[in-house]
């Protein structure tokens, strides 16, 4: 696919624009700028009122003013660094206009004395006595109408000044093309948003501050440009990946029959739903991408067991892959009892396996003899061969881009494809990081699952904390108390992990272990093994037990230096605890005094239970790009749409963009080819590659 033509001019040289040399173009790049078209999209923040005024009388320094003048006497300076001042008179008042490292035969050239200017520049009072230092702007009064009324001010980088910015933005306005129009036309006449090319003179030539605000129309429809062609690339993705064939894997029921009549409880309505849209999707000759999105202890691993167990009813093999061999183990044990319960084999594969041991599980996977594998990204290794491999569910993988997801799928052929993930995510995020995924939610706790006793306390009663702890203790109860960092830092005086331990150890005896990140695996591995059997009752950690620790008899939380914790964070941790019979507790310990900020996540965390409803909270406190780290999220980055307030845009833009290629496959219609010139025109070259491609 090459480049439409139309587009040609906006991706010439920069140094085709008026006013832009090469030297320009390089300090133009610190603002995104590569191309003509990528100014037309650095838009200004906001604007200067250059309303023309009768006098400076009429204004109240310091502010800007444009006057109309009379130029009086030149004052060159007598000494080195002085600046250079020219008298000016007004309707009404005379004042100075101010210069430094000026020179003098350009200042006559430019303020004549005896001819009129208009000027326009900041007025200060300087002892008694206005003046108005480098104005920004001296023309003769027949130039009047090249002075904005309202002057656009644009995100400068070192060696980029406005009048640079604007004179590039102009020089690329003049040969902006008028686009086909990519927007369903119903969606545009609702809205009442102008057309492209309007949006884009309007956003450059805003009349007031309204035309500066994101709720302005021409912006509005920017930014849904740039979502919908965000969209439309993922939703490209999708259908390139349901256009793989996938392998028809309909379940027949028995299997499932038997893991749910040997459960002590019913799912929920949430996990039965969730079921059935798995089972759906993996009876279709398509491959699934689908992404089962449920909240801290809303039984997801219930789900992917029963999506494993359609794939062994079709006469197939299902993998479940953890992040850590820790959690692999974890899931292994917990599903033992369901898959004897359904009479499937069920193996274990990680880095430790050796040898003859590692050999025979490979050649039981090879042949069809193991039903599901679990283990961790081990099971991806070159020797590793399924014999018939359905379905791949991928556990806690935020951390893992759509491109490692393509890959995944290329293990088995065409298996399908479920990532887990126990982080609420805001639905408009959901939106952006897998838009080429369906979703599947999991709003509902399991009957049975107790709340959580949150309380902040301050360190300050760090005593009877340790107190409370020793009688739950004793009691036969078990807790985590989760530490900042380890290892003493003279600069923090967060509490050490390791220093924790030996405290709690003096106060508590040998029931006390410690777990952190600096450990070796094996030493980690056994160190939870000891807290998992009850030998060790409090289990001071770092943050390695954040995801998918189950320890149903763990009742008590303790997370010290709370207020120094992200909320998505705060809330996985709680979740910990809240597994088993005994009433739980999360006791939330902050150093006053707390900031605002901190008191506000505290408070979050202390109110709610809902993991979406603080997820949402956490996108308004945070913005999208902290809360998953924008540097491995693979996150877009927008130059005009704001996810945070244009959530409501993204869900819009998802329909519209899923809709188009369901009715225009190939992008070959009117609106298709327009909306192709929107993706080269955004640099979606993802999309275009697979647009060649199918």
């Amino acid at each position: 696919m090459t480049r439409p033509e139309i587009l040609f001019p906006l991706f010439a040289g920069l140094d085709t624009l008026e006013g832009v040399g090469p030297k320009t173009a390089i300090s133009l790049s610190g603002l995104g700028v590569e191309k003509p078209k990528d100014l037309l999209f650095v838009l200004p923040h906001s604007a200067v009122d250059r309303a023309r005024k009768a006098s400076v009388r009429d204004v109240v320094p310091p502010c800007t003013v444009t006057v109309e003048v009379e130029v009086g006497g030149h004052f060159a300076p007598r000494q080195k660094g002085r600046p250079y001042r020219v008298m000016v008179r007004d309707e009404a008042l005379e004042f100075q206009l101010v210069f430094f490292h000026a020179r003098g035969e350009y200042l006559q050239k430019l303020l004549p004395t005896g001819q009129r200017r208009l000027v326009s520049g900041r007025v200060e009072l300087f002892d008694g006595i206005a003046q108005m230092v480098h104005p920004d702007h001296v023309l003769r009064c027949e130039e009047a109408g090249e002075l904005p009324l309202f002057e656009p001010v644009y995100p400068l980088v070192a060696g980029v000044t406005q009048k640079i910015v604007a004179k590039g933005v102009a020089s690329a306005l003049a040969r902006t093309p008028d686009l086909p129009e990519w927007i369903d036309p119903s969606l545009k006449t609702r809205e009442a948003w102008p057309d492209w090319l309007a949006a884009i003179r309007a956003v450059h030539q805003p009349t007031d501050s309204a035309d500066l605000a994101f709720t302005a129309p021409a912006r509005q429809r920017l930014s849904y440009d740039e979502l919908f062609a965000h969209q439309l690339t993922l939703s490209l993705a999708r259908a390139s990946l349901r256009r793989t064939a996938g392998q028809v894997s309909a379940g027949t029921g028995t299997l499932q029959t038997a893991v749910l009549a040997a459960l002590p409880y019913q799912p929920t309505g949430a996990q039965t739903r969730a079921i059935a849209e798995i089972a759906a999707d993996m009876a279709l000759p398509l491959r699934m991408n689908r992404l089962l999105q449920g909240d801290v202890g809303a039984g997801k691993t219930l789900v992917a067991f029963m999506a494993l167990l359609i794939a062994v009813e079709a006469g197939g093999q299902g993998v479940l892959m953890a992040p850590t061999e820790i959690l692999a183990r974890q899931h292994h044990e917990g599903l033992a009892p369901l898959a004897a319960a359904a009479g499937v084999r069920l193996e274990i594969l990680t880095g430790r396996d050796k040898g003859s041991e590692r050999a025979a599980k490979l050649a039981a996977l090879a042949d069809g003899r193991i039903g599901i594998l679990v283990g961790t990204h081990a099971v991806f290794q070159k020797d590793v061969f399924f014999h018939d491999l359905r379905l791949a569910v991928i556990d806690e993988q935020h951390r893992f881009g759509v491109s490692q997801r393509m890959e995944l799928g290329a293990k088995g052929a065409n298996a399908d494809v479920l990532v887990m993930t126990a982080t609420p995510i805001p639905r408009s995020l959901a939106l952006v990081s897998y838009g080429d995924m369906d979703i599947s939610v999991l709003d509902e706790k399991p009957k049975g699952r107790k709340p959580i006793k949150t309380a902040m306390i301050s360190t300050a009663r760090l005593d009877e904390v340790v107190a409370h702890l020793a009688r739950a203790v004793a009691e036969g109860r078990q807790a985590y108390w989760v530490c900042p960092l380890v290892e003493e830092s003279e600069v923090l005086d967060y509490a050490s992990a390791e220093a924790r331990f030996a405290g709690l150890r003096a106060a508590l005896g040998d029931v006390v272990g410690l777990v952190h990140g600096q450990m070796p695996n094996a030493e980690k591995d056994a160190a939870m093994a000891r807290f998992v059997a009850g030998v060790t009752k409090v289990l001071v950690a770092t943050t390695v037990i954040e995801v998918g620790v189950n320890v149903p008899n763990a009742s008590i939380m303790v997370i010290e230096r709370a207020e120094i914790f992200g909320l998505a964070q705060l809330h996985q941790l709680r979740g910990r605890v809240g597994r088993g019979e005994a009433d739980s507790t999360c006791l939330l310990l902050y150093q006053a005094p707390l900031s605002e900020s901190g008191e506000r996540r505290l408070k979050v965390i202390r109110d709610s239970e809902d993991g979406f409803k603080i997820s949402e909270e956490d996108m308004l406190m945070r913005g999208v790009g902290d809360l998953i780290g924008t540097a491995q999220s693979g996150l877009p980055r927008f130059r005009v749409a704001d996810m945070e307030r244009q959530a409501g845009l993204m869900a819009v833009a998802q329909s519209d963009a899923r809709r188009l290629l369901h009715d225009d496959p190939d992008l070959s219609s009117p609106r298709g080819k327009a909306a192709r010139v929107l993706l080269w025109l955004l640099d979606q070259d993802r999309a275009i590659k697979l647009i060649a491609v199918g």
